[in-house]
């Protein structure tokens, strides 16, 4: 069985109107879009910015202190000014010259020579010598020196004091001490003997046995010769 179109529903027949509706639609679009008006977008007013502002740094007033200024000294007072008439004798100071002449002869004073004065040399300890003066006899180091002479020192004072003059002088039993101290001077001679002792008699012999000792090679200081100190103390027995 053969299926038959209507005639009413071929489109075909209508096309011509849908190309004119199309034509006028597209006509009326790009008119309205023509006549279309627009604007300009308009931003509000921010206000002027004003950057110096903010650069400004804010600086804090200060007093400013003036240094004190010491005060100037007054200027010294000049010194008053005579005024002298002319009729007025004044008195000039002359000063005399001290240059001399080729011609003029100068006179030189006598050059006086003056003597060295000898250095003079204290008295020394026999303790601190460095040359010890040297008992007759003795011989050996410094040391050896020293010893001989107390050795002798001693041996004199017993063999020349008088024992039996404590005893008769009726002093106390016991020991009794007795201290003598002299000095060799530069030539070697006993010199300056002091004692002390218990009896004034006991103290005379004491000196006088002393003064008995030989002379002797004194002692040297630095290589000259220099008084020498010396002391000893001895004890007497009284029964």
């Amino acid at each position: 069985m053969e299926i038959k179109k209507n005639p009413k529903s071929n489109l075909e027949n209508y096309s011509k109107i849908f190309m004119q509706i199309g034509l006028v639609l597209a006509l009326f679009v790009t008119y309205a879009a023509i006549e279309k008006k627009t604007y300009d977008k308009v931003i509000g007013d921010l206000g002027t910015v004003n950057m110096n502002a903010e650069m400004e740094e804010e600086i804090p007033i200060t007093e400013r202190v003036e240094p004190v200024k010491p005060k100037t000294p007054p200027p010294p007072t000049p010194e008053k000014i005579e005024v002298v008439e002319d009729e007025k004798e004044v008195e000039e100071t002359v000063i005399e010259s001290t240059e001399t002449d080729e011609t003029e002869a100068v006179e030189v004073e006598e050059i006086v020579e003056v003597e060295e004065v000898e250095e003079v040399v204290e008295d020394v300890s026999f303790m601190i010598i460095e040359d010890v003066p040297v008992f007759p006899g003795c011989k050996g180091n410094k040391a050896q020196l020293k010893a001989c002479f107390s050795k002798k020192v001693q041996k004199h004072f017993s063999r020349k004091f008088d024992a039996d003059l404590p005893n008769e002088l009726g002093l106390t039993a016991g020991r009794k001490r007795v201290f003598i101290g002299f000095k060799i001077d530069k030539n070697g001679n006993i010199v300056n003997v002091n004692a002390r002792a218990p009896h004034p008699k006991i103290k005379s012999e004491v000196i006088k046995v002393m003064k008995l000792l030989p002379k002797m090679k004194p002692g040297r200081q630095r290589g000259k010769p220099v008084g020498v100190k010396y002391s000893i103390p001895f004890t007497l027995i009284v029964e």
